[in-house]
């Protein structure tokens, strides 16, 4: 990834506007040893008080490291109960990485935080059918297949 992803002027933008980095070297057992890391990259997305909110393993391109770093936000904005800036995050990435490996999870998350942020099984359901229309074979549309029933 450093001679590919981490040169990229959009990463480095990306990661200083929303991430506070940290790297860590290969060979650092104690830390790999802290946070379960077996393979190299990983890149784990941790909340503000050091819980892990997202992880990913192996090389990544541009186009899905700012994806996939996205995604880790929201999903630590959504395990702090704070819905309206889980759905923002998402909605950011879907606007921008709609067709990026991120995506269906994020479609998914974005359903059940609005669910929880506006009480509305709706969104449930919303999620669904974008999901089986845009990625039927995703994971999480299989995750998501329940929400098909709700009216």
């Amino acid at each position: 990834m450093d001679a590919v992803t981490y040169p990229d002027a959009a990463v480095t933008e990306y990661i200083n506007a929303n991430l506070v980095p940290l790297r860590l070297q290969h060979d650092d057992k104690r830390h790999a040893a802290d946070y379960h890391i077996k393979w190299t990259p990983t890149l784990i997305v941790l909340d503000t008080d050091g819980h892990e909110s997202h992880r990913s393993v192996g090389f990544l391109a541009s186009d899905e490291l700012i994806p996939a770093l996205q995604l880790g936000v929201g999903k630590a904005h959504f395990e702090a109960g704070r819905f309206d800036r889980a759905i923002s995050a998402f909605d950011q990435l879907l606007n921008v990485y709609a067709k990026s490996g991120a995506a269906p999870e994020a479609i998914f998350f974005r359903g059940v935080s609005t669910y929880k942020h506006a009480n509305n099984p709706k969104a449930l359901r919303e999620a669904y059918e974008k999901l089986n229309a845009e990625y039927p074979d995703s994971e999480w549309a299989k995750k998501a297949y329940p929400y098909r029933l709700i009216e």
